[in-house]
């Protein structure tokens, strides 16, 4: 039997730039105004937040407000932690969010962060037509390609892609990346193709301050992010390595939270580390192994 599925990694020598020995990936998702509401119209209002409620048949103002704590505040306090510390990061917005916040995405792009595609909506892919998928991944590269004012070439989706999803991304023909991958700490191509997969990770993310992830305090998300960072910067001697470290401005842009980004931030600056834009690492990528 032909196993459609690899469970064999492979490994490649350290190739960034400078000969850093890791690629460092902060992405910032921005889902504020792209959440399911039926408030907006949607079939469903999104559950999923600092509680796990679920209001169904109304509106529910009190969902939509948690939302609107990270383009309020949150986001204000993320990028100037960066700026401190000279990083550049991803942002991987919803073409809706986007469309509802064209300040926040001109003031990223401005900064010189990179914007790419987190779907249309915040919503998985997992059972939609393929038609229907393919229309929503080219409204949302059209959308963030008029509000950033630069095409994107990166795409996530939220959790679970559809089969097609990664097919449909290069008959698109905008796209240089998907990181819809949560299986490897190093980038790969899809055979035959000059599209980059780049895996992300929910472990190292600020989703797990979410009731249950285990994150409570500041020094959580520090503390575990950083013994990764340890980790992959030592195995990063030898072999190729990167790091993604997921945020959300809802999220780690909260007061009580935001001290675990500047302290991660200043424990990863030593010699050896390239902070990058997902886009950078995928060109890099390219340029070494296709």
């Amino acid at each position: 039997m032909t196993d459609r599925r690899n469970f064999i990694g492979s490994e490649a020598a350290p190739c960034w730039p400078g000969g850093a020995r890791l690629a460092v990936s902060f992405v910032v998702n921005v889902e504020e105004g792209a959440e399911l509401s039926i408030g907006d119209g949607d079939g469903a209002n999104e559950s999923v937040y600092e509680i796990r409620e679920e209001v169904a048949g109304v509106p529910d103002p009190c969902m939509e407000t948690h939302f609107a704590y990270g383009p309020r505040r949150g986001y204000a306090r993320i990028v100037e932690a960066f700026a401190r510390h000279g990083v550049c990061a991803t942002f991987s917005a919803c073409g809706r969010a986007a469309e509802r916040l064209p300040w926040l995405i001109a003031d990223a792009a401005g900064r010189g962060h990179e914007i790419s595609c987190h779907g249309w909506r915040w919503e998985r892919h997992a059972n939609m037509d393929r038609a229907l998928e393919a229309g929503v991944i080219a409204r949302t590269h059209a959308a963030i390609a008029r509000v950033a004012g630069v095409a994107p070439v990166g795409w996530h989706t939220r959790s679970a892609a559809s089969p097609a999803t990664r097919a449909l991304l290069q008959a698109h023909g905008g796209f240089l990346y998907d990181s819809d991958a949560y299986d490897d700490d190093m980038p790969r191509i899809v055979p035959g193709t000059r599209h980059v997969i780049l895996p992300y990770a929910f472990d190292t993310n600020d989703m797990r301050f979410s009731p249950g992830g285990g994150f409570v305090q500041a020094e959580d998300f520090t503390r575990y992010v950083a013994g990764a960072f340890d980790r992959l910067w030592a195995e990063g001697a030898g072999q190729a390595r990167m790091l993604s470290v997921g945020l959300h401005l809802r999220i780690i842009g909260r007061p009580g939270r935001i001290s675990g980004l500047e302290a991660l931030l200043a424990h990863m600056d030593r010699p050896g580390v390239w902070f990058a834009t997902r886009r950078q690492i995928a060109e890099c990528w390219l340029e070494a192994h296709a």
